[in-house]
C-alpha cells in the first residue's frame, strides 16, 4: 500500500511541457512519425490499433472522433470499419500532422480531418457514436479534462477508447524497459529521421516521448481519472507485454 501511495503523489495531472511546443515538436516529425513508430514497436503498433478499433464496439454507418489523430493511422481503420456511409472526425493540434495526414488519405470520402485543441473540440455535444485517443493523453496539459471532452461529444451509451504507453511490471522490468526506451528511441531517430526532417529535431522529440511517461498515471490511475471525468463500466488490458494499455469506458446512458 505505501507503494500505492507513494505512486499517486509522484503522478502529474497533465503535461508539464506547453502545448504549442507540443504541436510545435510533432510539426516537425510528422514526415517521419509512422516510420518511426513502426520502428520502435517492431510493427505491432497496427495490432493495436486494430484493438482500439474493436474496443470502440462502432459498426457500419456509425460516427466516431478520433483526437490527437496525428497522421491519420488509428483514423483511417476507423474509417474502414464505419463505411462509406460512416463519419470519421480525426483531429490534432499539429497542422503539420493533419497537413501530412491529408495527403495520405484523400480517398476516404468518410474521413475528415481538422486542426483542433483535444481541450476544446470544435464539435457539439453528444455528437458521435465513440470517441477515441491513441498515445495522445500524456500530451495534454490536464489529463482529466481531455477525458472529460471526449466524454462530451459522445453519445450516452457510446465509448470512449484511450490506447497509451504504459511502463510494464513488474517493476524489474518496468525499470528495464523503461531505460531502455529513453535510450533508443533518440538512437532510432538519429539514424532514420531523416526525410526532410533535421536530425537534431526529431532526436529531440524522440527523447521527450520516453521522458513524457515519467510521472504519467499508470493504468489503474487512469482508471480512476476516467471514472472522475464521468465515465462508467471503465477498464483496459495491457497489450505489448505491457508496454501499452488499452482503457475503455462508456457514457452514462442516465
Amino acid at each position: 500500500m505505501s507503494g500505492q501511495r507513494d505512486s499517486r503523489r509522484s503522478s502529474r495531472s497533465g503535461n508539464t511541457v506547453p502545448a504549442p511546443a507540443v504541436a510545435a515538436m510533432f510539426d516537425e516529425i510528422a514526415p517521419v512519425y509512422d516510420r518511426m513508430n513502426s520502428l520502435m514497436t517492431l510493427g505491432l503498433d497496427a495490432g493495436w490499433r486494430r484493438a482500439a478499433v474493436d474496443a470502440s464496439a462502432i459498426g457500419p454507418a456509425d460516427s466516431v472522433i478520433d483526437v490527437a489523430c496525428g497522421t491519420g493511422k488509428l483514423a483511417e481503420s476507423l474509417a474502414e470499419r464505419v463505411g462509406p456511409f460512416g463519419r470519421v472526425l480525426a483531429v490534432d493540434l499539429a497542422p503539420g500532422m493533419i497537413a501530412e495526414a491529408r495527403a495520405r488519405h484523400r480517398d476516404l470520402v468518410q474521413l475528415e480531418f481538422a486542426v483542433g485543441d483535444a481541450l476544446a473540440l470544435p464539435v457539439p455535444d453528444a455528437t458521435f457514436d465513440a470517441a477515441t485517443i491513441a498515445f495522445g493523453v500524456r500530451n495534454l496539459p490536464d489529463f482529466a479534462a481531455g477525458f472529460r471532452e471526449l466524454a462530451r461529444v459522445v453519445r450516452p451509451g457510446g465509448r470512449v477508447v484511450c490506447l497509451e504507453l504504459s511502463v510494464p511490471r513488474p517493476r524489474a522490468w518496468g525499470r528495464f524497459y523503461h531505460g531502455t526506451f529513453r535510450r533508443s528511441a533518440p538512437l532510432l531517430a538519429s539514424l532514420f529521421g531523416r526525410d526532410g526532417t533535421s536530425r537534431a529535431a526529431t532526436t529531440a522529440a524522440y527523447r521527450y516521448l520516453p521522458s513524457s511517461l515519467d510521472g504519467f498515471p499508470d493504468p489503474d490511475e487512469l482508471v480512476r481519472t476516467m471514472l472522475g471525468a464521468g465515465l462508467t463500466d471503465v477498464h483496459y488490458r495491457r497489450l505489448g507485454l505491457g508496454a501499452v494499455a488499452l482503457h475503455q469506458g462508456r457514457v452514462p446512458t442516465g
